[in-house]
C-alpha cells in the first residue's frame, strides 16, 4: 500500500512550499537582470537561427544546385529594385493628390479621388494587373487607331502601372492622415501672410507632413518589393526576371522547386533587412527636431543643459 507521496512504488518529491517558490523565481529573475538586455536578445537569435541550420541540415538540400543557382536568381534582385522604385515614385504622385482631392471641397475632385481609392483598395491587386495588360488592349482596339498602340503595354510597364495605382490608392490615406495631423494655426498663420493655397501646401503643410508620412510610406515600399513577385504571373523575358520569375523557373527545370523558393526567400528577406535599416536611420533623423527634453552635453561625466 503506498502513501500519498507515492506512485507506483516510487518516493514522489513533496511539493515546495509557496514561500520558496517566490523566493527561487526571485533569484532566477536578479541574475537574470545581470545579464545584458543585447546578450539576452542576441542568445534568442542565435537559438532560432541554430534551430534553422538544424533543420536545413536534416531536410537534406541540394547545396550544391543551390550554390550553382544562386547567382542566376540574384540577377533577378535589380528588377525586383527596379520595378518597386518605379512604382512608388507613381504611388506617391497619386496619393499626393488623391489626398489633396480628398480633402478638397470640389465636387469633381473629391468624387474622382473618392472611386480611384474604392475601386483600387476593394479589387485584389493581381486582378488590377491583368485588367491592365490584357483589357486596356481590346479596349484600344475598340477605340481605334491610335489607341490600339497607346493601350497595348509591355509586361513591366503594365505591372509598375497596377503597383503604382494600388499602392497610391492606400497611401492616399496615409498622405491625408499627414496633412491633416499639421495644426490649423499653421494653415491659418500662413493665410494671414497672404499666402495662396498652393503656397500654404507646398511652404508649410507639406514639409511638416512628410514627417508623419514617410515611415508608414517606407513600411509600404518594403511590401511593394515583395508584391514585384506578381508581375511575374504576366510573363517576361528572360532578361527582365525578378527574384520569384527566375527561381520559379529555374526550379521548375531541375525539379528544384523548394531549394529554388528558398533561395529566393532569403533574397527578398535580406532586401527587406536592409531597407528596413535605412528606414529607421531616417526616421530618427526627421524625429531629431521633435524629440522633447532637455539637449545636454557630457562634460566631465556630467550632463549640463545646453543654453538655446
Amino acid at each position: 500500500m503506498t502513501t500519498g507521496h507515492e506512485s507506483g512504488g516510487v518516493q514522489m518529491a513533496p511539493p515546495l512550499p509557496p514561500a520558496r517558490r517566490r523566493g527561487r523565481r526571485e533569484s532566477l529573475e536578479l541574475a537574470s537582470s545581470r545579464v545584458p538586455f543585447v546578450l539576452k536578445l542576441a542568445l534568442v537569435w542565435v537559438v532560432i537561427l541554430g534551430s534553422l541550420v538544424a533543420l536545413f541540415a536534416a531536410a537534406g538540400f541540394d547545396t550544391a544546385w543551390m550554390r550553382e543557382h544562386t547567382a542566376f536568381i540574384g540577377r533577378g534582385v535589380v528588377w525586383t529594385i527596379v520595378i518597386a522604385s518605379a512604382s512608388i515614385a507613381l504611388a506617391i504622385v497619386l496619393a499626393l493628390l488623391g489626398a489633396l482631392g480628398r480633402l478638397s471641397h470640389n465636387p469633381i475632385a473629391l468624387g474622382l479621388s473618392g472611386f480611384y481609392t474604392s475601386f483600387f483598395r476593394g479589387t485584389p491587386l493581381i486582378v488590377q494587373m491583368f485588367l491592365i495588360y490584357l483589357a486596356l488592349p481590346q479596349i484600344g482596339l475598340a477605340l481605334g487607331d491610335p489607341w490600339a498602340d497607346i493601350l497595348t503595354l509591355p509586361v513591366l510597364t503594365a505591372g509598375i502601372i497596377a503597383l503604382g495605382l494600388n499602392y497610391g490608392a492606400y497611401m492616399t490615406e496615409i498622405f491625408r492622415a499627414g496633412i491633416q495631423s499639421v495644426g490649423h494655426g499653421q494653415s491659418e498663420a500662413a493665410e494671414a501672410l497672404g499666402m495662396r493655397y498652393r503656397q500654404k501646401m507646398r511652404r508649410i503643410i507639406l514639409p511638416q507632413a512628410f514627417r508623419v508620412i514617410i515611415p508608414p510610406t517606407g513600411n509600404e515600399f518594403i511590401a511593394m518589393m515583395k508584391d514585384t513577385a506578381l508581375v511575374s504571373f504576366l510573363g517576361t523575358t528572360i532578361a527582365q526576371m525578378e527574384i520569384f520569375r527566375r527561381a520559379q523557373l529555374v526550379g521548375k527545370a531541375d525539379f528544384r522547386n523548394l531549394e529554388a523558393l528558398l533561395i529566393a526567400a532569403l533574397m527578398y528577406w535580406g532586401l527587406t533587412t536592409i531597407f528596413q535599416y535605412f528606414q529607421l536611420r531616417l526616421e530618427r533623423r526627421l524625429s531629431r527636431g521633435y524629440v522633447r527634453g532637455t539637449a545636454g552635453v557630457a562634460v566631465g561625466g556630467q550632463r549640463r543643459a545646453r543654453k538655446p
